[in-house]
């Protein structure tokens, strides 16, 4: 469980960075994150969900790489759409706002998720589970507990203010 917990903290705080990152060099307009926090949880539940179905999966199941490889850019591009379409629907039902807006590009359905994205989901989920995770799985390790505890405490604290500010 505590491995969850420190890849929930990990890559809510790398996908807060990779969109800081986006946001800075490309959309200097757009919204990242609804949280104070240097952290967005979206990124964290995604990866956990793809990391436990991609164990569940291919611990069961014998199947070569090249078959690894296309299922796990099936299964996480069409959970994290689905999540992201959760996600926004929730977001948009606390706060009143809409954070991010694909209605603009080809393929959308609705403002929510859109074809393009999806792949990029896809694709991304690639990158962590066969070039970042192996790095990020060292340093999950080494996180004690009380450290994981105290993260995910100011991480909810944050979330609690978040939703009254709204």
């Amino acid at each position: 469980m505590k491995y969850y917990l420190n890849n929930f903290i990990v890559y809510s705080i790398i996908g807060f960075l990779m969109e800081t990152t986006l946001k800075l060099l490309f959309h200097p307009t757009m919204t990242n994150g609804s949280l104070y926090g240097p952290w967005i949880p979206l990124y964290g539940i995604g990866t956990c969900i793809i990391i436990f179905l991609m164990r569940l999966i291919f611990n069961r199941f014998k199947v070569n790489r090249i078959a690894k490889i296309i299922l796990l850019f099936i299964i996480s591009t069409i959970i994290l759409t689905i999540l992201e379409f959760i996600t926004g629907n929730i977001l948009y039902l606390v706060t009143g706002k809409v954070f991010w807006n694909y209605s603009k590009l080809n393929f959308n359905i609705g403002k929510y998720i859109c074809l393009e994205i999806s792949m990029i989901w896809g694709i991304m989920s690639l990158v962590v589970i066969y070039i970042i995770k192996p790095q990020i799985d060292k340093l999950i390790k080494k996180i004690p507990s009380t450290l994981t505890y105290l993260i995910l405490s100011i991480m909810f604290i944050d979330l609690i203010i978040s939703i009254i500010s709204y």
